[in-house]
């Protein structure tokens, strides 16, 4: 006779219907919010003040209006003026190295 082995996936699972509804919100919306300023406290040390400040208003607005995508169409906006900037930043070397 095989004994059955559950993995530590299951148990959690099993573990969570036990509580009361309001434990696990409560729980869940720690740990969310505990994420969510740690996210924001990177996006301050990693990008420069205005940039910073526009991740985090539509991150906001992101939660606010339930469209996550919102907050994904903005940092494609900051990745593409990054690239922009960039680009324009070696066509200017590119001038200056012939000017020479």
């Amino acid at each position: 006779m095989q004994k059955k082995t559950r993995s530590i996936l299951e148990e959690l699972s099993s573990v969570r219907g036990n509580k009361d509804p309001e434990n696990f919100v409560e729980s869940r919306a720690s740990h969310i919010i505990d994420s969510a300023i740690n996210l924001v406290n990177y996006i301050r040390e990693n990008f420069d003040n205005e940039t910073a400040y526009l991740l985090e208003k539509r991150f906001n607005a992101a939660i606010k209006n339930l469209d996550p995508d919102k907050f994904s169409r903005g940092v494609t906006k900051i990745k593409e003026l990054k690239d922009v900037k960039n680009s324009l930043s070696l066509k200017e070397g590119e001038l200056r190295d012939e000017d020479e």
